[in-house]
């Protein structure tokens, strides 16, 4: 069973568009200077939950999304995700992608469910994740996404790396 299902639509209380921003980078159709953090937990971390006790945690974290909204830092986040969830896996071989059914085979843990959150600083991404492992009560854990590299526009459909 999935750890928790739960699913956040940002701002508006709908998803927000991904688009194309001017640079070529696929982004949330509006600019920011603020880091991207990850937070994110393993589904083994999780012990099982009766669907009661599932019920119990989403209405326990929704405090905490809710401030989240309210702050506009949260981009997107999604609970629920597990082995089972997992459609396939891709590899490249030839130049060519090779599609295996469901998850990757020598994959042991699960991602469980995850946020994504703009805020100022890995101070801020630190108070996040804490107030979602104290709802949720097991582990969480953070990740800043590196600065986005500047598109080259000369290089387009090039294959250079």
């Amino acid at each position: 069973m999935p750890a928790l299902a739960f699913v956040e639509e940002v701002r508006s209380g709908r998803p927000v568009a991904r688009t194309e921003l001017g640079d070529g980078v696929i982004g949330r159709g509006e600019e920011t200077t603020l880091p991207e953090y990850l937070i994110a937990f393993n589904d083994e971390w999780v012990p099982e939950h009766s669907p009661e006790q599932l019920t119990a945690k989403s209405q326990a974290v929704w405090p905490v999304i809710e401030d989240m909204q309210a702050q506009g830092v949260l981009v997107y986040s999604h609970g629920g995700i597990d082995g089972s969830t997992a459609l396939c896996s891709v590899e490249a071989a030839g130049g060519e992608p090779v599609f295996t059914d469901g998850p990757y085979a020598e994959t042991k843990e699960h991602l469980g469910g995850f946020a994504v959150v703009d805020v100022a600083d890995d101070e801020a991404a630190r108070h996040w994740a804490g107030r979602l492992a104290v709802a949720l009560e097991w582990p969480q854990e953070v990740h800043r996404f590196p600065p986005r590299m500047p598109h080259d526009s000369t290089r387009a459909g090039s294959t250079e790396v």
